[in-house]
């Protein structure tokens, strides 16, 4: 029985046999296969079983077998669908690596994963083309991927290398175990130093393409706040804390506050605001190019270690530039 050539299962080498030692005897042939092939999460594995694609002693068992020593376990590779995504050169700026994930700095501008009318181009490309077995871990169109970033949002991603950190990400970022932190240049000034935003956030009723402050199907959304520094425009400069991962979620509140993020398109009115700056702030209008919002740091657990990451990306050139100008005319 082959599994649906859907399945973006990513199989290990045809004709895998794998011979039961004495110390191994009484597993469960799920968590035998597990141990044998730790790359793969045991979901997986025991969808494989089910499948008819494991057979011990040339025999199909389920996933609760217990097995005896001498037992010999033979793999087959499920008939896969094969992504049709070229592996492009597209330089990445990594800020760690090692053979379970790598954690990136995304440039502004760089789309995430290939969507309608876009099948290049994209930090999938690159990394297929960094990491060629990338193939199957996951979603077939999003290899690798346990979250996104905004195209014209920057800052630190993690992208899973194998089966098992795919899965052990996905659950961290599912239970809310990652410290995700922001920053951003906002308009307006803030009363206090600090607050938190508790809004639920779902689709808008009429544009379909954005999110919205809404409690008609909208799911819990919360982001807490704080403020670094004010600026003349006026602006505010501060760091975000997502504690849930909904779409657009630091641009909806902010923009619900009334204080959207600077060059937003979207929920900030984008260049429209830019152009009724004072006189002394008109410089500040070429170097807005997209919204002023950078994903600074995630800490997390390593996903297959006993290691705490720490991940940091540095503010790009171009948010840099933004601040300094304003730090200029706040002296």
């Amino acid at each position: 029985m082959a599994v649906p050539t859907s399945d973006p299962d990513y199989p290990p080498p045809t004709g895998t046999t794998l011979d039961v030692e004495a110390e191994e005897e009484g597993l469960r042939l799920d968590h035998f296969l597990v141990r044998k092939m730790p790359s793969f999460s045991r979901a997986r594995l025991q969808r494989w079983i089910k499948a008819g694609l494991v057979q011990v002693n040339q025999e199909e068992r389920q996933p609760h077998y217990h097995m005896r020593k001498g037992d010999r376990v033979a793999v087959s590779p499920p008939e896969v669908q094969r992504w049709h995504l070229a592996p492009e050169p597209i330089p990445l700026k990594i800020l760690y690596e090692d053979e379970d994930l790598l954690a990136l700095n995304k440039p502004p501008g760089l789309t995430v994963h290939p969507g309608a009318g876009q099948s290049s181009g994209t930090l999938v490309n690159a990394l297929l083309h960094h990491c060629p077995d990338l193939g199957g871990i996951g979603d077939v169109q999003r290899p690798g991927l346990v979250h996104r970033l905004d195209k014209d949002t920057s800052g630190v991603m993690v992208v899973a290398k194998t089966d098992r950190a795919h899965q052990a990400l996905i659950k961290q970022f599912k239970n809310r175990r990652v410290d995700k932190r922001y920053l951003a240049l906002v308009w307006g000034r803030f009363s206090e130093n600090q607050g938190e935003i508790e809004e639920e956030i779902g689709r808008h009723p009429t544009q379909r393409h954005k999110m919205a402050v809404t409690s008609r199907r909208g799911r819990p959304a919360a982001t807490s706040w704080r403020r670094l520094q004010e600026y003349p425009g006026p602006f505010s400069w501060l760091e975000l804390k997502l504690h849930t991962g909904r779409t657009h979620q630091i641009r909806v509140h902010l923009s619900s506050l009334g204080h959207p993020v600077v060059g937003d398109k979207i929920y900030g009115a984008g260049d429209r605001r830019l152009l009724v700056l004072p006189p002394e702030l008109t410089e500040l209008r070429p170097l807005v190019r997209r919204q002023a919002l950078h994903a600074w740091k995630l800490h997390l657990k390593h996903p297959c270690r006993d290691l705490e990451l720490d991940l940091e990306a540095p503010l790009p050139e171009d948010l840099q530039k933004i601040l300094d100008f304003l730090e200029q005319q706040r002296l």
